[in-house]
């Protein structure tokens, strides 16, 4: 292949990650906000607000549950039969479900069956969500050139960014246009039909692009020795690895869900301030993030993933109290502007560098199925949980000081692995694959 078609495979490969990412995660991240205002009144009318916002958290938190499952079967899908297969497969399960509970009946009409439908479809969401983010910041990674593989794989998380700022706008136009009764009663339908959309350009997208040639070399040398990767191999080949992404992810991923679903309802249902409130704080971190996430990816390929990574945790961590006196002020500005650095700033330098620093912890061989089961299983531990237990906290203590303790917690966990794991900015990452059997 010559250097210009390289080049532009690099390219096809960022944006492919980039706008599938959007596509995707938006699918998933509307569930989300719909949570926080509309979803516990749809689907749990039987109970108080409050408790009614920490059923409709439950469901959101039942989405993480499937994910660690995906990751390792779409992963080691992945690894066997390529990246770009596994991206069409996941744009088809979390597209498809996502339009599926834009159609479901509400609690009112069927009852009980609603819910429990409801949380089948968050099953499949997740499931598919578990190869989603992985397989497309290993693509972007591993067309990279050494040396701008923390840029590249800041791609993916741009469109994570991209997808949370587009998930909001959507809500926030269908409020502001229909008014809160009739977004209730079914406006909030069509954000969530609107994921039948996002399969058709994702795939249009996608269908492009080519496989690494890392993925290439592995796959040919696995095919000569005759050898087969078994689902379990990535664990086994490792295991350290593993536990380093799990802890690294608590910290990252519980402030991820942090923002822009606990504190969305925290200010609409304990502080009483206005939907839109917390709706242009998302808007305007998000907005932030679409710079700050490119612009940490190529801090982490100068001075290295682990210095930018802990850079974020200890400023997320530090922000907290702050933010929660600048919710206390009442004033529309001041939580903008705690969103901004929260969200915004802090949020993006552990997101950034993480994902070039996942991929590179593996070898090529387990990559996918490695960085997508252990990536996953965190989720389920942090930011699955994060806006329940929370939620859960404040209604006990009513203040949010318990809060405060349990996100440094998580921060601390990160800091810990952070400080196990490798540095591997300058690593080789074609000449490490080697095969193993289950």
């Amino acid at each position: 292949m010559s250097e210009q078609a390289v080049r532009y495979q690099t390219k096809q490969a960022g944006l492919a990650a980039l706008i599938g990412t959007v596509l995707e995660w938006y699918d998933f991240l509307i569930y989300g906000a719909a949570a926080a205002m509309v979803l516990n009144k749809v689907f749990f009318p039987a109970i108080d607000p409050l408790m009614g916002t920490l059923a409709a958290f439950g469901t959101y938190a039942v989405g993480f549950l499937s994910r660690p499952l995906g990751g390792l079967i779409l992963g080691h899908l992945g690894d066997r039969v390529g990246r770009k297969e596994v991206l069409i497969l996941t744009l088809f399960l979390m597209g498809g479900a996502t339009t599926a509970i834009g159609l479901l009946p509400t609690y009112d009409q069927i009852g009980i069956m609603a819910p429990i439908a409801l949380v089948i479809l968050r099953l499949i969401q997740g499931f598919g969500a578990g190869g989603e983010y992985a397989g497309a910041v290993v693509l972007s990674v591993e067309h990279a050139k050494p040396g701008k593989r923390g840029l590249a794989g800041s791609w993916a998380p741009m469109g994570f960014s991209a997808a949370t700022l587009l998930a909001n706008v959507v809500f926030f136009s269908c409020l502001s246009i229909m008014g809160e009764q009739v977004f209730v009663d079914w406006g909030w339908r069509i954000p969530f039909i609107l994921g039948a959309v996002c399969v058709l350009v994702g795939y249009f997208i996608r269908r492009h692009i080519v496989e690494p040639p890392a993925f290439e070399k592995a796959k040919a040398a696995r095919e000569q020795s005759s050898k087969r990767i078994g689902i379990f191999s990535a664990i086994k080949r490792h295991p350290r690895e593993v536990l380093i992404v799990i802890g690294t992810r608590m910290g990252e991923n519980g402030f991820a869900y942090f923002y822009p679903v606990f504190i969305m309802a925290y200010l609409t249902t304990g502080l009483g301030f206005p939907k839109s409130t917390a709706l242009w704080g998302v808007i305007a971190a998000c907005m932030l993030q679409l710079i700050a996430m490119p612009a940490f990816g190529m801090l982490s390929d100068k001075i290295g993933r682990k210095p930018v990574y802990i850079g974020g945790t200890i400023l997320s961590m530090l922000w907290l109290i702050p933010f929660f006196l600048i919710c206390g002020t009442g004033s529309f500005w001041a939580i903008i502007l705690g969103f901004v650095v929260g969200l915004g700033i802090a949020y993006p330098a552990m997101m950034s560098p993480q994902a070039s620093w996942y991929a590179e912890l593996f070898d090529t061989d387990f990559r996918l199925s490695g960085f997508a089961f252990s990536r996953e299983l965190g989720s389920i531990l942090a930011g699955g949980l994060a806006p329940f237990i929370c939620t859960a906290l404040y209604s006990w203590s009513g203040h949010w000081w318990p809060i405060v303790v349990y996100m440094c917690v998580l921060g601390v966990i990160t800091l810990v692995a952070l400080a196990m794991g490798p540095e591997t900015v300058h690593k080789n990452i074609e000449d490490n694959h080697q095969t193993i059997t289950q």
